[in-house]
């Protein structure tokens, strides 16, 4: 007698298989949200931080302007979305707006603190 075809074990040890590479790679995809919005804010930090690093290099060449931009001046430069704020560049994430944080020093310690201020530093959105 000629039989093909699979067992009943056959079959529930694929079964087991599959769930067992399900639920080892469904956590690993689960969190591809969170690691796009860390991407996000660190491509809208780099922006911010290009566009600091063009001003002052462009403001240099001139000996009439000051060397550091405000945070007004900084933020126009960014994107369409990106607005001046007390404590650094705002930009919108997805509908969230997130602060870029400047600084008035070159060592990244002393916060802008109004819109006027001169950003001589650009950190990370934390």
């Amino acid at each position: 007698m000629n039989k093909k075809g699979f067992t009943l074990i056959e079959l529930v040890m694929v079964i087991v298989i599959l769930g067992i590479l399900a639920a080892v790679a469904i956590p690993k995809f689960v969190d591809l949200s969170g690691n796009a919005l860390t991407a996000s804010k660190a491509g809208m930090t780099g922006a911010v931080k290009s566009a600091h690093a063009v001003l002052v290099a462009s403001r240099a060449a001139s000996s009439t302007t000051p060397v550091n931009p405000t945070v007004t001046i900084l933020a126009a430069g960014i994107t369409p979305e990106g607005t001046a704020a007390a404590t650094g560049v705002q930009v919108s994430i997805n509908g969230t707006t997130y602060t870029v944080p400047t600084f008035t020093d070159a060592s990244c310690t002393t916060a802008t603190t109004a819109v006027g201020d001169t950003v001589a530093c650009v950190g990370d959105i934390p």
